[in-house]
């Protein structure tokens, strides 16, 4: 099955949350770099960095097996938990990245549903979604909603249910390459967002139908589908 062409107009958009709507990549990175110090496990910033964007869980078991350990289910969500924790710690005053705000407010006023779809656990969603100070609260799926986050289709298809649209005919937008997976997975128009953690070159590989440097991009889209003047430059 193929994916929804570029031109035509989604009956629904999701997005992922951190590196896409929000920059908190860095922290990401830096969460997972002291939970792993804490529980003595060797990692570089170059293994971690990759990851973001994946299943918690999955980080945690791939760094250790990198590191020639094997844990237990209930080591590895010691360490997903742990590395939430620090995240939050850190993650007090995120930014919106550019044509965040402005990409959903021209998707309500054409009149296109839209969602949150994050690997995120639901405790680490908050301060990044208040962050977008958006004029309604948004559908958001996040982590605690499925058994396995990105890079399945889960998430994705969680959310395309509760907006009651066809995946076929919306589009996932996210900056990592298991956005972009787990969307070719999904059924969904793949669209990578090179503000975060994967360049555009590593967004096709895994799937990325087209990539844009950032969501003013979509937003200019968007805007014309509602008949709406382009932003100015």
């Amino acid at each position: 099955m193929s994916t929804p062409l570029a031109t035509d107009r989604p009956d629904a958009v999701v997005f992922d949350l951190d590196g896409t709507l929000v920059d908190t990549v860095e922290h990401r990175i830096q969460a997972w770099m002291r939970a792993f110090e804490e529980a003595g496990i060797p990692a570089t910033r170059e293994e971690v960095s990759p990851l973001i964007g994946a299943d918690g869980k999955q980080v945690a078991r791939q760094i250790a097996e990198r590191a020639g350990l094997s844990m237990d289910e209930s080591a590895v969500e010691a360490i997903d938990q742990r590395s939430g924790e620090i995240f939050q710690a850190l993650n007090v005053d995120p930014r919106p990245l550019p044509g965040a705000r402005e990409v959903a407010d021209a998707l309500d006023r054409a009149g296109v549903a839209w969602a949150i779809g994050t690997s995120s656990r639901r405790a680490q969603v908050r301060s990044s979604v208040d962050a977008l100070r958006l004029d309604h609260e948004p559908t958001i799926v996040d982590g605690s909603h499925v058994k396995h986050a990105k890079p399945a289709p889960d998430l994705l298809l969680l959310a395309a249910d509760q907006l009651s649209v066809d995946p076929y005919r919306t589009w996932y937008v996210g900056d990592s390459t298991f956005d972009m997976r787990a969307a070719v997975a999904a059924g969904m128009h793949p669209i990578g967002v090179s503000t975060g953690s994967a360049d555009a070159e590593a967004l096709r590989r895994a799937g990325a139908a087209e990539v844009i440097e950032s969501l003013r991009e979509l937003e200019g889209r968007v805007r014309r589908w509602a008949g709406s003047p382009a932003p100015e430059a």
